[in-house]
């Protein structure tokens, strides 16, 4: 009996991880037809007749980025101040504190900069693409918009991806900046060395390869972001709970696919 009963909590454990799996496949198969569409109308939709609009890549960039120019400054400066207090306080007990200027150059622009930018972007823009395209999605404007001719991923995703693939390396150099000045000026109150001083420490340790890391990594989540945000939308059903799920998993499968892409980079990039 109890064999039996092992070969049944087996059985349907496979068959679960066997759905997550399948799930997981068809969930990137959607996404890498999303981008290669929305790819086909960004650079072919002028000969196609049906061009993305100007105004509504503009429209998604001021909400992408311009309007989160505040939070990614407060948390970028909040999280260099961090860094320089913690590399401080560690690197005092073996008389290397002033080192923490190399560590906070390069960890920020590799790291920490592009990091902060991209799950701030996911935490608001994410979100609220799921929602709004699952929102049209049960509301049937989606198929209205196929029955008058408009391609959903044309008029909805490619105005999005284009605004993504500016802002967020924007946003990133911002994210940078600020961290930078962050640790400046927890290391003038420690230190006691000027900013100016400060700043000629950073770009001297500096390469164009550690900028160019993490502006590489700002387009691959910029990617990821509208990819994983608006597949959610398409696919929400059920209600406002249903809405809820999309938007929720929507935020985090962003999260988890930033961190993810973030590892795999550095891997490959900082050996």
């Amino acid at each position: 009996m109890a064999a039996e009963f092992d070969t049944g909590r087996f059985r349907q454990l496979s068959e679960l991880l066997g759905r997550k799996f399948v799930t997981g496949v068809e969930d990137f198969g959607y996404g890498a037809m999303l981008f290669v569409e929305s790819v086909m109308w960004l650079l072919a939709g002028h000969w196609m007749q049906q061009r993305v609009r100007l105004a509504a890549v503009a429209q998604e960039m001021v909400t992408i980025g311009v309007q989160a120019i505040p939070v990614v400054t407060i948390l970028a400066f909040a999280n260099g101040a961090m860094m320089a207090m913690q590399g401080i306080y560690t690197l005092r007990d073996f008389g290397a504190e002033s080192q923490v200027v190399t560590g906070i150059a390069m960890s920020v622009t590799r790291e920490f900069g592009v990091l902060i930018a991209g799950i701030v972007v996911a935490g608001r823009s994410g979100s609220a693409i799921a929602a709004r395209i699952g929102t049209m999605q049960m509301a049937q404007e989606i198929d209205a918009l196929r029955v008058m001719g408009i391609s959903p991923v044309r008029y909805l995703v490619s105005p999005i991806l284009a605004a993504m693939l500016v802002m967020m390396p924007l946003l990133a150099i911002l994210s940078d900046s600020m961290a930078i000045l962050g640790g400046g000026a927890i290391s003038g109150i420690e230190l006691h060395i000027s900013l100016e001083t400060y700043l000629s420490r950073v770009f001297a340790v500096l390469a164009p390869w550690d900028i160019f890391q993490g502006l590489t990594k700002s387009v691959v989540f910029a990617v990821l972001i509208t990819l994983v945000a608006t597949s959610n939308g398409f696919n929400a059903s059920g209600g406002a709970e249903g809405l809820g799920r999309a938007t929720t998993r929507s935020v985090v499968l962003c999260i988890a696919a930033i961190v993810v892409a973030d590892m795999i980079f550095t891997f490959f990039l900082s050996r």
